[in-house]
């Protein structure tokens, strides 16, 4: 077990998009966008014992992920999304329940590799059921780099899990509609993205929160101070993914100490690359591997990573 590994817990799903069926779920996708960029990363989740729970296992160790940690229910079918793709290529869900996922059981195994992981990604829409969302707040209990990733799914949007998932996040990553449901739903400074992600970091300790706007780019805060990144125009596909493979990238960018504005292109145009590829993880993902261009010289490191919050008691 690498003492550098990343664990990607909570939904693996088959999107049903209009041109086939396509394996997805952040989770999923993220941990193969981080394979990508080199990280060593694990998949924690839950899959039926059926064909669908098969593939998933056999596509994700192909994407070099560690599947040793996804679990298989004999009740539970694997998770599926129906997915529907507007004229623009904006994407809406219908996630279909019962989902194996939902079951994510905390294993002696899943502890002792949280307890060593160099940081743990997870969202709110896995919390939905009480067994996954209880193994989900063990994990919080380890030194790992807790990056919450939101994922807003209504009816699966609750505020309560939202907010104790926020108490516990180091780094946060938000789309602009989500952020502005954050400042409703905890009456936070809306005068300006910059100013609210300020106060998300303010009120919940977060050390980044970052903002993904679409077409108009993203934005970071990070040790006190706001990045912008404008977006790049490119004919998109769908928008299946996008804030998946920006995520992996910038957390790859921010491991290994790259500055704030290049590793915010990187991330973008990782993003961008998966909008113009229908589903989630193209098989190339050349957008995807965190390095510089090749015109780019590296960036020299600010620091190792970002600081991480000490353990909680509760």
């Amino acid at each position: 077990m690498p003492a550098t590994e990343i664990l990607c817990v909570g939904e693996v799903v088959w999107d049903a998009l209009p041109a086939g069926l396509f394996l997805g779920g952040a989770p999923f996708n993220v941990a193969c966008h981080l394979s990508a960029a080199g990280l060593p990363v694990a998949l924690v989740s839950r899959v039926g014992r059926d064909h669908l729970g098969d593939e998933v296992i056999r596509r994700a160790a192909w994407y070099g992920v560690d599947t040793t940690l996804v679990q298989r229910d004999d009740v539970r079918p694997t998770g599926l999304v129906r997915v529907t793709v507007d004229d623009v290529g904006a994407a809406s869900y219908e996630i279909v329940d019962p989902a194996a996922w939902d079951a994510i059981a905390a294993t002696p195994e899943l502890l002792d590799r949280a307890a060593s992981a160099r940081a743990i990604v997870f969202g709110s829409l896995a919390q939905r059921s009480e067994v996954s969302r209880r193994t989900i707040e063990r994990l919080w209990e380890t030194d790992a780099l807790l990056v919450f990733d939101a994922k807003l799914r209504p009816p699966h949007d609750d505020p309560a899990v939202v907010r104790r998932s926020l108490e516990h996040a180091v780094m946060v990553k938000v789309t602009e509609p989500e952020l502005r449901q954050l400042a409703e739903w905890f009456a936070l400074d809306d005068d300006s993205i910059a100013q609210t992600a300020e106060s998300v970091a303010t009120m919940f300790g977060c050390d980044i929160v970052s903002v993904t706007r679409g077409r108009e780019g993203s934005g970071l805060w990070h040790d006190g101070r706001w990045t912008e990144q404008p977006g790049f125009e490119v004919e998109v596909r769908d928008t299946v993914g996008a804030g998946d493979a920006f995520l992996a990238v910038l957390l790859a960018g921010l491991l290994r100490g790259t500055d704030d504005r290049t590793l915010l292109r990187h991330a973008n145009l990782a993003g961008a690359y998966v909008a113009t590829q229908s589903g989630a993880v193209p098989t190339d993902q050349p957008a995807a591997s965190g390095a510089p261009p090749a015109e780019e010289p590296a960036p020299k490191p600010r620091r190792q990573g970002p600081r991480h919050r000490p353990r909680r008691r509760e």
